[in-house]
């Protein structure tokens, strides 16, 4: 939102000094981007031709003597076909910046003649496209002054930051409003007076679509002579970056932002019958004011006349019914849309109009009718003509909502002892109207506030007129004790998983939560709930059920611009459901092409080994390391999700119950989907499933307890059917006994024909580390006893001979 200062001076009377009002404007929520102050103009001043002679060796230049008010004249060469004696015009001496050429004048010559600086036309000083000749002033403008001054050029430009929640301030008056509600100045509030009509308009509206639109008035105005407007008003508009076509509508775009109340004018002799407003209808299209023609669907609101659909509902006008130069009969119009079907027209569309700003905010309601008097008004002031009376349709009035109160409301949310009675003072120079004074009131909101809803809204308007700044810093309250626990178990294990994984060479990756539905079908998820209501793009559609398909298209995108050898990880959250409860938080990762652990890429000792289903259980594990799971206790058994190959994956469970992850190469079927292919493994891991650790009564390390026999190492094979995986084999050898056998690895896995049909031999090394004695010949055989009949009770396997 642009404005200058002399337009903020209409609305507002103050002394303030420019850099006083822009500090007030941050401090009460307006967030001031930036102010030009256009001292870019400043050099520029007024100079007199004194003579103007032909250049000896150019037909179409001449060589000026100039006077810029210091008492000698200046030699310049203009090229401008108006230059002559006696006229005065906007001199700029060697080492100003002309803006509008974007040079920085020097000393030069000619055609063989020094040249001393130039005399300058409207477009070199970005004040209109007009560059035909040099700016001719008026014979009284006061020689050897600055320019800008005399044209009222010098006049500051603030731009400010609108949140959405701050539909008042897309006008100046709105700020105005705010400024003056803050102690800077006295708001000046006259009053909209109504202009008489003569008959009716004889052009009606219908309202087909009452929920897209509140109230629509339509005004006549026959007779009007429509041209450029005034000189103020173009400058105005070019300050803010408009740029004016006729004063028809340069009226419509100024009292848009004066007022932040947009309005259309129709040329009514191109308008065909009645208007109507009702929703599009398929098929239909407008060809709007910036020349491109827009199909129409049924979930916008049109304006339509016999002829068809005319413009788009406060988004933008149609070229059929624009006024130009010819237009004599004016029809004005002052409209209140709903403001999400604007804001979805808009975005369907593509179209970002000054009308779309402000009506998808909130228009105030109330000002529907003063607008239109407002136009009515400026119509007759610039172009003249016959006005009629005003046709309304649909609600004219307006009910205020009403919110309850607390005023220790103040107190409970900021943390700042504002007394009541100045709470309410403030509320009440903003607009509000209160009514009590207990402690708790009834507060009547303003037609122009939409966005306040509840009390909390009512606290911030105080605390930002107020002043944010009164809220002093406050030390963090001390926890009382040392080391205290600071973040929460959740935070401290998805820190613990990313630094797990990126030691383990895998970079981290953001990708989006919302994924197409294709992909969120394959990996669980697709369901109706958890659909984007208005999604950023078609192919991002669904909330994710799983961080895999973000990762494995990562991954797809670097091997398509040369970098197949990639490993990524991401700790992020899934949704298996639009509650808060449904939302995981996962640990996830894919390997690519060669990057294993111990680097990517080809070996002179032989060929790179692709990743796959060991390197990804490797990622997973190290995860629940560090994330605090009994790794020991894990139990890797198969039936991973329908996205893993089916023989090359695992599910990691404590317990029968538990599952902390899976881990797999990924199916063909899977990667087909996905549009990606190479060797591609990947895990998941459920961060919040892992199981809390059992409150220690210190945190004192034990004691480092070392056993001072001999480890002895002894190896046996088992015959077992093909279905026992050797992960329960060695559960079963460790169960023996878990006092003396400290680990059990599997270093061999034989079939064929001798052990029988559906057998193989699983061949296991068992570490035996002595505590209290060193173990004789008894004491080994009676332990691989106990491990024989352990593996004989859980698996039915056989001592192989």
């Amino acid at each position: 939102m642009k404005f200058t200062l002399s337009w903020l001076k209409d609305h507002l009377e103050t002394d303030a000094t420019l850099d006083e009002i822009v500090e007030r404007l941050t401090s009460i929520g307006l967030e001031v981007e930036s102010v030009d102050d256009k001292a870019a103009l400043k050099p520029f001043v007024i100079a007199k031709v004194l003579t103007a002679a032909k250049h000896p060796d150019a037909d179409k230049l001449q060589v000026l003597s100039v006077d810029i008010g210091s008492g000698t004249p200046i030699q310049v060469v203009c090229g401008a076909p108006n230059a002559r004696a006696g006229m005065i015009g906007a001199f700029a001496a060697p080492g100003t910046y002309v803006p509008g050429i974007d040079v920085t004048l020097s000393v030069g010559k000619i055609r063989g003649v020094e040249s001393h600086g130039m005399m300058c036309s409207e477009r070199e000083l970005e004040l209109s496209d007009e560059h035909n000749g040099i700016i001719d002033l008026p014979q009284d403008a006061p020689v050897g002054t600055s320019f800008a001054a005399y044209a009222h050029l010098d006049d500051p430009v603030i731009e400010i930051n609108l949140t959405p929640n701050h539909p008042e301030a897309t006008g100046v008056y709105g700020i105005a409003r705010d400024l003056a509600a803050s102690g800077l100045g006295k708001l000046k509030t006259a009053p909209v007076e109504p202009v008489a009509g003569k008959g009716a308009t004889p052009v009606k509206v219908k309202i087909e679509a009452p929920d897209l639109c509140r109230v629509f008035a339509l005004r006549l105005v026959r007779n009007v002579k429509n041209g450029p407007s005034p000189k103020w008003l173009q400058q105005r508009l070019m300050a803010i970056g408009l740029r004016p076509i006729n004063a028809l509508v340069d009226m419509t775009n100024y009292i848009t932002f004066d007022r932040g109340r947009p309005l259309h004018v129709f040329d009514a002799a191109k308008v065909a019958g009645d208007l109507v407003v009702r929703r599009g209808k398929e098929g239909e299209s407008v060809l709007a004011l910036d020349g491109r023609t827009y199909a129409v669907t049924p979930d916008m609101c049109v304006i339509a006349d016999d002829n068809g659909v005319e413009s788009l509902a406060g988004v933008m006008g149609g070229e059929h019914s624009g006024c130009d130069e010819n237009t004599t009969d004016v029809l004005i119009e002052a409209a209140v849309w709903e403001p999400l079907t604007v804001a979805r027209t808009g975005r369907t569309l593509g179209i970002i109009t000054d009308a779309r700003y402000r009506n998808e905010r909130g228009i105030d309601p109330a000002f529907n009718g003063p607008g239109i008097e407002l136009a009515t008004r400026m119509v007759l002031d610039l172009c003249g003509g016959e006005p009629a009376e005003v046709e309304v349709s649909g609600e004219t009035g307006f009910t205020p909502k009403v919110v309850s109160f607390p005023v220790s409301e103040v107190k409970r949310l900021t943390g700042i002892d504002v007394p009541g009675s100045t709470s309410l003072d403030i509320l009440t120079r903003l607009g509000f109207v209160v009514k009590g004074d207990g402690d708790v009131v009834e507060v009547a909101v303003p037609s122009w506030r939409p966005d306040v809803d509840g009390k909390a809204d009512l606290v911030e308007e105080v605390m930002r007129i107020h002043g944010v700044d009164e809220i002093r810093p406050q030390p963090l309250s001390s926890h009382g004790v040392v080391n205290g626990k600071i973040l929460t178990t959740l935070q401290i294990r998805t820190r613990a998983a990313k630094r797990a994984l990126a030691v383990r060479g895998m970079m981290e990756a953001v990708t989006w939560s919302f994924i197409p539905v294709k992909h969120a079908e394959l990996f669980g998820g697709g369901q109706k709930h958890l659909k984007l209501a208005n999604p950023i793009a078609a192919d991002m559609s669904d909330m994710r059920p799983s961080l895999l398909p973000g990762l494995v298209a990562a991954a797809q995108r670097n091997a398509d611009r040369g970098l197949g050898d990639v490993a990524l990880f991401e700790v992020s959250g899934t949704y298996e459901g639009d509650t808060p409860e449904a939302q995981r938080r996962v640990a996830a990762g894919v390997r690519r092409g060669t990057a294993k652990l111990g680097g990517s890429g080809r070996h002179w000792a032989g060929n790179a080994q692709g990743v796959g289903v060991f390197d990804a259980k490797a990622d997973a594990i190290a995860v629940l390391e560090a994330c605090g799971a009994p790794v020991d206790r894990l139990q890797i058994e198969t039936g991973a999700p329908s996205w893993y190959h089916p023989g090359r994956s695992g599910v990691i469970k404590l317990g029968p119950k538990v599952v902390l992850g899976h881990f797999g190469e990924f199916h063909p079927t899977a990667l087909e989907v996905l549009d990606a292919s190479g060797p591609l493994c990947g895990f998941e891991v459920f961060v919040d499933t892992v199981p809390e650790p059992k409150a220690k009564p210190t945190r004192t390390k034990p004691k480092l307890e070392l056993s001072s026999f001999q480890a002895v190492k002894r190896d046996f094979a088992f015959v077992v059917d093909k279905a026992v995986e050797a992960g329960t084999l060695t559960r079963a050898a460790l169960a023996a006994d878990k006092k003396l056998i400290t680990g059990v690895s599997v270093f061999d896995v034989f079939e064929g024909a001798a052990l029988g049909a559906g057998k193989k031999s699983i061949a296991i090394e068992i570490s035996i580390q002595p505590v209290e004695k060193t173990l004789t010949d008894e004491d080994f055989e009676a332990l691989a006893k106990r491990v024989v009949e352990n593996v004989a009770k859980q698996t039915g396997g056989v001592l192989r001979t």
